[in-house]
């Protein structure tokens, strides 16, 4: 990260930019739980997610660079509790070498070279369906992704990358727990990704060779998620697939946190994060994409991107939110 310049749906409709939380007024939250979360949602565990932050932004990880002992640390650490969490490996679409482990899926970084990245690929089969990520009767998949790499050591300081991103890498360690307790409808896959802050390798691989059977509809990318003093996530993606955002205003938006659209309006530079992180080779091929982030802060790409530097209340909230926008969808397609 960052930043550098279907669903069939019966009605549109467009509210303010920004959504407050429920109860956000100081009103207590409406819905079957005290925050307004479907019963489906009570098993998302934000404390363990927040452990797993702590735990990847750690020192131990030495910032998590493509192609170095840390990084297969990290996916060590990530097959260990995907393992646990009762999603199945995603099978590869190409051969793999028999040193990686069927959750790991290995490409070059960029065409004719030998430095390689390697994406871990879970899938929680959609209801009724097969265990390869195909759904029933071939249903489409979602993809939620999150990038697991960060920027390493430099000049003798260790850039651990709290927000960015072990924030959404843990938040999707814990969502594939939550949906392989409940699946959905559709098969979820849950990609970590690998070598984002060199130039998205890690999504481009998986778009052009995808693992498991049936067509992507949707791509939801989780890329700094955790720091925000304002409590703001934004959403970006609906300007380019505008019948997402009727799904989007439907969901319930916990207390602490705030949801607004924008960053995704082209020709305003910088500010439009359409092609800025993981979620870009879904939208050249074709594919909607939603991407939730915070604003760039003082941490972004610097070594006091650190886990104590979180907003740890709404990062709760961002845990709460994201499995009903995944289970909006769900029920949408």
């Amino acid at each position: 990260m960052r930043r550098s310049p279907t669903f069939s749906l019966l009605f549109l409709f467009f509210l303010p930019i920004v959504l407050p939380a429920c109860g956000g007024d100081g009103a207590p939250d409406t819905g079957p739980n005290a925050d307004g979360a479907p019963a489906a949602t009570a098993g998302m565990d934000t404390e363990r997610m927040l452990g797993h932050v702590e735990e990847l932004a750690s020192d131990r990880y030495e910032g998590r660079l493509t192609g170095t002992p840390a990084a297969e640390r990290t996916r060590r650490y990530l097959i260990r509790h995907l393992e646990e969490s009762g999603a199945v490996p995603c099978v590869a679409a190409r051969p793999q070498p028999d040193s990686l482990s069927a959750w790991e899926h290995m490409a070059p970084v960029e065409e004719g070279s030998d430095r390689n990245l390697v994406n871990v690929l879970a899938v929680v089969p959609g209801a009724g369906g097969a265990a390869d990520g195909s759904g029933a009767a071939g249903s489409p998949r979602i993809v939620v992704s999150a990038h697991y790499d960060h920027l390493g050591v430099r000049g003798g300081e260790i850039y651990n990358g709290a927000d960015d991103n072990a924030s959404g890498t843990a938040l999707l360690l814990e969502l594939a727990r939550h949906v392989a307790a409940s699946p959905l409808r559709h098969p979820v896959v849950f990609a970590f990704f690998d070598y984002e802050e060199g130039g998205l390798r890690g999504a481009r691989a998986f778009v052009d060779a995808p693992c498991g059977a049936g067509d992507i509809a949707l791509n939801i990318n989780l890329d700094m998620v955790s720091r925000s003093e304002e409590g703001v996530l934004y959403a970006a993606g609906t300007r380019h697939w505008p019948e997402l955002r009727p799904v989007l205003e439907s969901v319930s938006v916990p207390a602490g946190m705030r949801i607004a659209f924008g960053h995704d309006e082209p020709g305003t530079g910088s500010d439009d994060w359409t092609f800025a992180s993981d979620h870009a080779p879904f939208h050249r091929a074709g594919i909607p994409f939603v991407y939730f982030g915070v604003e760039d802060h003082a941490g972004y790409h610097q070594p006091t991107d650190d886990f104590d530097q979180i907003t740890p209340e709404f990062y709760r909230a961002v845990g709460r939110f994201i499995p009903r926008v995944l289970e909006a969808f769900d029920a949408a397609q």
